[in-house]
């Protein structure tokens, strides 16, 4: 246990990526693609350059000195905008009062377009990919969530690597070996690379088997799991804590406040126990290999009995933002019944006034002031019922035998009617198919009602 954690120390040593912990003063600033594939249908430009800060307002010391949009054609090019932009641009950053970076909005940059920018403008240039995984750096509490911003950090590394190694090459005139070794200075450390890489894999993968073991004392117990999944910051920490009334769960008002998976035990209106699972928030444009590296957190979504899809009605990109949660669930390959079963929640309609929801099956909730949360309790049970193939029934049972204890351990009991002449008692149970099964073959005489 203990090589295992200084191993696993030793892969979350200091990030040459890691942003650092001192404050920034940033200039925002967002390429408007006026036309063209890469063209966003559901979104504006203020609304992108609005998300982007947002994304800094996460970070503590960060501060937004300007948000700046400037339109380009194609962000893909070297200095991203045309040359009388670009010189505006240039302008326009050095003018600024102790301007220590600049957040380009865009996916990912390459680290040659970042040095040439880094170079015209004298400060750092981030994009979107070193933001989110700087957020997530500083959100990461678990073991599990620091070792997948490790993995990552990998492609990013690859790719700063090939940029050394080229600007190594023309200063030293192409003399690539290492002290006659035979073994190139990039192939070294690509391989340190691919070490660390599948060091990583394999940590991960002790924790992902920790994990199944968990789960599945969870499904012995017959928990049904809920999965609560969003945008982030649309309220599920808030909802949870609403139908479950766990004190201790802070919901921040901030971006990707939750990175790891967390449980937390709640009842529905008969009593039933379930478990509510909260998961990373999801973002439009986080590049592929970041969610990717996350996976590992949204693979218990797989095994959930029920996802709910909290919605922040109130936002302008509401729409984008649930085609964006909707299409990384398709990519989860989740099982067509859990797609299908989802449930839908338009939360904060307190911010409106007389909301009504357009859309067929949703439920309007505000899960700060506990509006409409009986009803979404109501179809969460109706729904889990289906998905568990669990049973209401009456049963029974002589109150001088182990039936009622029985019952109570292994089932959710509702009710129970006593019937003193008799010494039996009716009880109503929740119970799921292998423990009725169990239940049968254990107490044949009894007699069962259902409804």
């Amino acid at each position: 246990e203990d090589v295992e954690e200084e191993e696993v120390e030793e892969l979350l040593g200091s990030s040459p990526l890691a942003v650092g912990p001192g404050a920034q003063r940033l200039a925002v600033v967002h390429p408007a693609v006026k036309w063209g594939p890469k063209k966003s249908p559901l979104t504006t430009a203020e609304l992108q350059i609005a998300e982007a800060v947002a994304l800094v307002d996460t970070l503590p010391n960060w501060t937004v000195l300007d948000k700046i949009i400037i339109p380009t054609k194609n962000p893909d090019k070297k200095f991203v905008f045309g040359k009388g932009n670009f010189q505006a641009l240039t302008e326009k950053i050095k003018k600024l009062p102790h301007v220590t970076a600049v957040f380009l909005n865009v996916e990912r940059i390459s680290s040659l377009t970042k040095k040439e920018l880094e170079d015209a403008w004298g400060v750092k240039v981030f994009d979107r990919y070193t933001v989110v995984l700087h957020i997530f750096r500083c959100n990461a509490r678990t073991k599990e969530a620091k070792l997948q911003i490790a993995l990552a950090e990998i492609p990013l590394l690859r790719s700063n690597l090939k940029n050394e190694v080229s600007r190594l090459d023309q200063q030293r005139g192409g003399s690539r070996y290492i002290m006659g070794s035979g073994e190139t200075f990039m192939e070294t450390q690509n391989r340190i690379l691919k070490e660390k890489e599948l060091k990583i894999r394999n940590a991960l993968e002790k924790l992902r088997r920790k994990r199944s073991l968990l789960r599945t004392q969870r499904r012995k117990r017959e928990f049904p799991i809920i999965s609560v999944m969003g945008y982030t910051n649309c309220g599920k920490t808030t909802l949870i804590k609403a139908l479950t009334g766990e004190a201790g769960l802070q919901p921040r008002d901030q971006l990707f406040a939750t990175l790891d998976i967390t449980a937390h035990a709640g009842y529905l209106p008969s009593h039933m126990a379930v478990i509510y699972v909260d998961t990373i928030g999801f973002l439009t444009d986080l590049p592929h290999n970041l969610v990717e590296s996350f996976s590992a957190t949204l693979e218990e979504v797989v095994y959930s009995d029920l996802i709910v899809h909290v919605r922040d009605i109130t936002h302008p990109e509401t729409i984008l933002q649930k085609a964006t949660v909707l299409s990384v669930l398709k990519n989860l390959n989740l099982p067509s019944h859990l797609l299908d079963s989802m449930v839908e929640v338009h939360n904060k309609v307190d911010l409106i006034e007389r909301y009504k929801p357009t859309e067929e099956n949703v439920l309007a909730i505000s899960a700060l002031h506990g509006h409409g949360l009986e009803e979404l309790k109501e179809e969460i049970e109706k729904k889990i019922l289906i998905a568990t193939g669990k049973k209401i029934l009456t049963v029974n049972v002589n109150l001088e035998g182990p039936q009622l204890s029985w019952l109570y351990k292994e089932a959710t009991v509702q009710e129970v009617e006593v019937m003193p002449e008799d010494g039996t008692a009716r009880v109503k149970v929740i119970i799921g198919n292998s423990a009725f099964g169990r239940y049968k073959s254990l107490f044949p005489n009894s007699k069962i009602f259902m409804p």
